[in-house]
Parts: structure tokens; sequence; C-alpha cells
């Protein structure tokens, strides 16, 4: 459990001390403050409105336990094992085999799962992939995954900058022009990797959470196993067409390859089982 919040913690420093060092090397003290106050404007509109933006563009269909009555018992039971109020449920009219949640806190909360992930899960495999969904409720990773985006933004609009207007310190001197090309080049991909990589470490510690608010480690490990060889193979439009949403997901619905190891929002889906056989095990605490 500490492990992956001590790593958390760790990058979120990284990226900080990123965005520090650029922001000298570039824009200055005025031009540091500028791209974080950008930076941070959209994405607090983006923390605020994106469940709506999202459930809307996957055209997701709100669920009581009326309309689906298995699933929605579901989540309340393990909402209340997770200490956290009930989530808002929907459901997509999709084939893969996915599941997200989104929502600004634990208050504002939903959870989403394909009609895919539905058909080809047992009860039991289910179960355990939206305990993983609701862990990140619990976690308020939306809000550290804001966070991270926001530094990262502003790195990238800090680099932008010295390339249109040329790198300049606090007194307005022009910066050296090989460490601002440098640095203009750099920046922006370091900010990137360090942002994949708080996505992982998030996710590795929503399959810890999940499985401990499911009480069944072996039960994620499953699910994942089969969404791993089956989702591949199943288009997912919405998501090919906006693939930024696709660190949202359970598991990378992206299609042809995409980018893997230090460029993947998403740890290795067989490192990920393999740590849920030892919780179950119990060579790693719950």
């Amino acid at each position: 459990m500490f492990g992956n919040w001590l790593k958390t913690s760790l990058l979120m420093a990284a990226i900080v001390a990123l965005f520090g060092t650029v922001g000298a090397l570039l824009g200055g003290a005025q031009g540091m403050v500028l791209a974080l106050l950008l930076g941070g404007a959209m994405n607090l509109w983006a923390y605020w409105f994106s469940d709506r933006m999202v459930l809307r563009l996957y055209n997701a269909q709100e669920v009581d336990e009326t309309s689906a009555p298995g699933l929605y018992r579901m989540v309340r039971e393990l909402a209340d094992r997770a200490g956290i109020p009930m989530p808002r449920v929907y459901l997509i009219d999709e084939d893969q085999p996915n599941a997200f949640a989104t929502g600004r806190n634990p208050e504002n909360a939903a959870v989403a799962a394909t009609t895919g992930i539905m058909r080809m899960l047992t009860e039991r495999e289910l179960r355990g992939v939206m305990a993983h969904e609701l862990a990140h409720v619990r976690h308020r990773d939306i809000l550290i995954s804001t966070i991270s985006a926001t530094v990262a933004g502003a790195i990238s609009s800090l680099a932008q900058f010295g390339m249109f207007f040329g790198g300049r310190d606090d007194e307005g001197r022009p910066a050296n022009p090989v460490v601002s090309l440098i640095v203009m080049i750099v920046a922006p991909l370091a900010a990137m990797l360090i942002q994949f990589a708080i996505s992982r470490a998030r996710e590795f510690e929503a399959d810890r959470g999940g499985a401990e608010i499911s009480g069944d480690p072996q039960a994620l490990a499953s699910a994942l196993d089969k969404i791993h060889r089956y989702a591949r193979g199943i288009p997912f439009a919405t998501a090919e067409a906006h693939p930024a949403t696709a660190q949202m997901m359970i598991m990378n619905p992206l299609s042809g390859g995409g980018l893997a190891g230090l460029f993947s929002t998403h740890p290795d889906t067989g490192e990920r089982i393999a740590r849920l056989h030892a919780m179950a095990r119990g060579a790693i605490a719950i």
C-alpha cells in the first residue's frame, strides 16, 4: 500500500521540480506563474465537469435498481464496504469489455461498465472490476490525475513559449539558446513520462484497493486476464476517437499496438495479475 503512495508522492514531487526548473530556464518567474495559471484554469474546468463530458461522450445511460438490479446492488454493496457514498451507475452499449470511474470526489462519483463486460465476466469477476473502480473513487485518483495533468500542461506551455519567444530569465535576459532548445524538446517528454508513471502507480493501487474492498483478489485477476485476452480484438470507436479518455479505463481500450512500457498509462497486465495472485497467497498485504 505505502509503496504505491510513496511512488506517487515522489513522482508528483518530480513533476513539480521539473516545472520549476523549466520555468526558471525558459519563462522566468512571470512566465512560470502564467503557465501554471493557464494550465490550472483549463484543468480545473475539466476536473469539475469531466464526469458529465465523458459520460455524454460515451452515450452512457444511467441505471438504477429497477433497470439493472444486479449491477446496481453490487455497486451499492461494494460502496458500503469501501465506506464511500453510493455513486451513480451507468451502462455503455459497447461490445468491448471495459469499465471506468469518474467524478471530482466521492460525493459526486460515477462508475460505468460496458455491456460487453457484463456479458463476458462472471458475477464474481465483475464484482472485482467494480471494486477496482470504487478504489479509484476512494483514493481520489481523478484529483491526482488532474494535478499531474495541470503541471504537465504548464510545462508544455512553457516549452511552447520558449519556442516562439525564446527563453528568458527573471530579469528578461535571453537564455542560452542551446540549453533552451534542449529543454523545449526534452521537458514536455519528461513531463509526459512522469504523468504516465503516476497513472500506472494509481492503477496498481486501485488493484490493491479493489482487492481489499471485495476481499477477493483472484476475482479481479481473472477478470483482467479475460479482458486482456479479448478486449484488444474488439474495437471501441469512441475511445479510438478520443484517446485521452483511455487512461480512465480498467484496461487500455486502444488498438494498433499502442505505446508500451514507459509510454503506457496502464501497467503490464501480467504484472497486475501476478501481484493480485500474490495478495491472494498472502505474499503481499491487502
